[in-house]
């Protein structure tokens, strides 16, 4: 059986999809993965064949985070091309060979590509797409609640609402010969179809709501595999020697051309909190330096993380389940989307201070908070607990009987 599973998105969201790929094909299923260019590398030399979809997400992320009224135009432009870049490399992905099309949350495409070509298909999400009365909206990027009924009626409206990613799909159904739907009337179709999704976070970390519609399933952390040839720096190793364990700081795929005011600003903190620090300059290309800081370019979380006092991240999906799985206090710095949902659920769970929103970000702000995640040993001792839960998990395993059950 011939699986492709789409992955769009930054690294932290194609990560995950390469390790539920990597077990998938130890099945014994041939998989692809269609992504962006960039990740290629990353996908092929786990043995899964890549298959290339346009778009230049680094590009699109920094504007979308940039949520000034005035960018709404351009906001609204540029997504639009982007899509209907995302939308034509689904559609040529598909078409390559494909038995069954497992689709990520980041864009709904998959879905029609695969109705227009009469395959199963079935979701494959690392954020709660479904609206719920537990929790507001990601597309919002909320983070307060409105209550049960509030959150509902915010969550249709975001799914309604996305205008790029609607015209898109219709334009893909028109290439099938589909009728036109809508998100809300596609969301309807899935009900009605009990159309699998499985979540790839922990039920510990954000637990299914009782509300959701039969289907909708939340199954454990898809972990990315470690990669094949890579080793750590020998600057890295020297560094993490030669004193108590650093916070880490990076803030990931967000952030992009604020590299030198975020550098000035993490470099403060430092030096304010009294911490060893290791930076990962990420896509803001942070750069920070000193006697107890080294600024580092990409190293597997999945080995970084646990050799760490506590973590300041961006709480983007892919880096929050790293940091759960490491068993270290978080300190969240959410700037859109999913991001203010992760790191609030991060604080309810009790392994971290509540979160820094980045437009709030100051150097006072940031050493406080690395300062409580360092000196409340419930932190370290709730985080410790939370990731024993979910490195007991399996969350590719219900996905691959899903898989099997097809045949």
């Amino acid at each position: 059986m011939r699986v492709l599973i789409t992955a769009i998105g930054s690294r932290g969201d194609v990560a995950p999809y390469v390790g539920l790929g990597r077990r998938i094909r130890d099945a014994g299923h041939p998989v692809a993965v269609a992504a962006h260019r960039q990740f290629a590398a990353m996908v092929r030399e786990h043995g899964l064949e890549f298959r290339e979809v346009p778009g230049d997400v680094q590009d699109l992320v920094p504007r979308l985070a940039e949520r000034r009224p005035w960018q709404m135009t351009e906001r609204i432009e540029r997504t639009t091309r982007y899509m209907r870049a995302v939308g034509r490399g689904v559609l040529d992905a598909a078409a390559q060979g494909t038995d069954v099309l497992l689709q990520c949350g980041s864009v709904p495409f998959g879905y029609h590509v695969a109705k227009g070509m009469g395959i199963p298909s079935m979701g494959v999400f690392l954020q709660p797409l479904e609206p719920s009365g537990d929790f507001p909206p990601f597309l919002l990027s909320a983070s307060r609640s409105t209550g049960r009924w509030g959150n509902r009626v915010l969550g249709n409206f975001a799914l309604a609402t996305v205008f790029p990613i609607n015209r898109v799909v219709n334009e893909i159904r028109s290439e099938f010969g589909l009728p036109r739907i809508g998100a809300l009337q596609a969301l309807a179709q899935q009900r009605i179809e009990r159309w699998p999704v499985f979540h790839g976070f922990s039920p510990a970390v954000l637990p299914r709501p009782a509300d959701w519609r039969e289907g909708l399933s939340v199954v454990g952390y898809w972990w990315p595999p470690s990669p094949a040839d890579w080793s750590p720096p020998r600057e890295l190793v020297e560094f993490l020697a030669a004193g108590p364990p650093p916070v880490f700081i990076g803030f990931g795929s967000m952030a992009a051309g604020h590299g030198r005011r975020l550098s000035a600003l993490v470099g403060e903190a430092v030096r304010t909190a009294g911490v060893r620090a290791v930076v990962q300059s990420g896509w803001a290309g942070l750069s920070v330096s000193g006697d107890d800081v080294l600024t580092i370019g990409d190293a597997p979380h999945e080995w970084l993380f646990p050799q760490m006092s506590a973590v300041v991240h961006h709480a983007g999906a892919g880096t929050t389940g790293a940091a759960v799985r490491a068993g270290v206090p978080s300190v969240g710095v959410p700037v859109f989307a999913d991001q203010p949902l992760w790191s609030a659920r991060l604080t309810s769970l009790g392994v971290g201070p509540a979160p820094v929103p980045m437009r709030r970000l100051t150097a006072d702000r940031l050493a406080d908070a690395m300062r409580q995640s360092l000196a409340a040993p419930r932190y370290a001792a709730n985080a410790s607990r939370l990731a024993e839960t979910v490195r007991a998990e399996d969350g590719a395993e219900p996905v691959l009987a899903a898989l099997e059950s097809i045949r």
